[in-house]
């Protein structure tokens, strides 16, 4: 049985790609996190030597501290966030627990370094509609929380990656776009790892909606309805970004837990007759 400030995996499984889950903290020692650089989804590297120096990020946040077998140093960095005034567990066994869980672990080597203030930047097309929101809400979702966007021109989206360091993707001629009949949500889950039945399930609905093809998903048809009425609601495409994250939470939600319920109004009566 965990202690009060331990959650275990199958606790944090139920969490991962929510909007109102906890922040998740790596602070495997350096030969550890070489050993295996993959990451537990959502999850952002932290050295766990200097915790007072990066705590102030967290504040009014909970957290899910996670080392390589939940022992000292998840335990005393989760400790020292809680005297600086934060929500703060750890996760029981630690990485290692989660991966000898078989569950999904992100593939960090493809990533650009991060910013002076730990965040991956990526610059795409403005005026985004499917693609150019749904890849950006799974980064923030189950890469990088704190990921940074920026919509520019489509003329200048390699010349503005290459002068402020940003990755481009969903253009023409980049790593991270389309791949034949596939989108850029689709590369992005290949080349992640992030290989989740209900991101599988959402992908498909994406990919429809993105590339007019909708018979590949009854839903796609209402995810391209929504889409575009979002695209025509906001002139500001962070605005945009930020409105539509819920839209794509609720995808996946459905995706996840309710793909076979259904809804019906009014429900017969008890005892009436057909």
């Amino acid at each position: 049985m965990p202690s009060p400030t331990e959650i275990t995996v199958s606790q944090l499984t139920r969490l991962i790609g929510l909007g109102h889950g906890p922040a998740l903290i790596d602070v495997r020692a350096d030969e550890d996190f070489a050993a295996d650089p993959r990451l537990i989804p959502a999850s952002v590297r932290r050295p766990a030597e200097e915790p007072a120096t990066w705590a102030s990020a967290y504040k009014g946040k909970s957290v899910v501290v996670i080392c390589r077998n939940g022992a000292k140093l998840s335990q005393g960095v989760a400790a020292w966030l809680r005297h600086e005034g934060i929500a703060a567990e750890t996760l029981e066994g630690g990485f290692a627990a989660w991966q000898s869980g078989h569950h999904p672990l992100v593939r960090t080597e493809k990533l650009l370094k991060r910013d002076a203030e730990g965040r991956t930047v990526w610059v795409t097309r403005a005026r985004p509609k499917i693609d150019r929101i749904a890849c950006p809400w799974l980064i923030r979702r189950f890469v990088d929380p704190n990921a940074a966007f920026l919509f520019v021109a489509a003329p200048e989206v390699l010349a503005v990656a290459e002068r402020f360091s940003a990755t481009p993707f969903d253009i023409e001629g980049v790593f991270w776009s389309h791949r034949g009949e596939l989108c850029t949500f689709d590369t992005m889950l290949e080349e992640f790892a992030l290989d989740i039945p209900a991101l599988r399930n959402l992908a498909t609905i994406v990919r429809a909606a993105d590339t007019a093809r909708l018979d590949l998903a009854p839903e796609a048809a209402g995810l391209l309805a929504v889409s575009l009425g979002f695209s025509r609601m906001f002139r500001d495409d962070l605005e945009q970004l930020a409105a539509a994250m819920p839209i794509y939470d609720g995808f996946y939600r459905w995706a996840r837990d309710a793909t076979d319920e259904t809804h019906n109004w009014p429900t017969p009566a008890t005892g009436s007759k057909a």
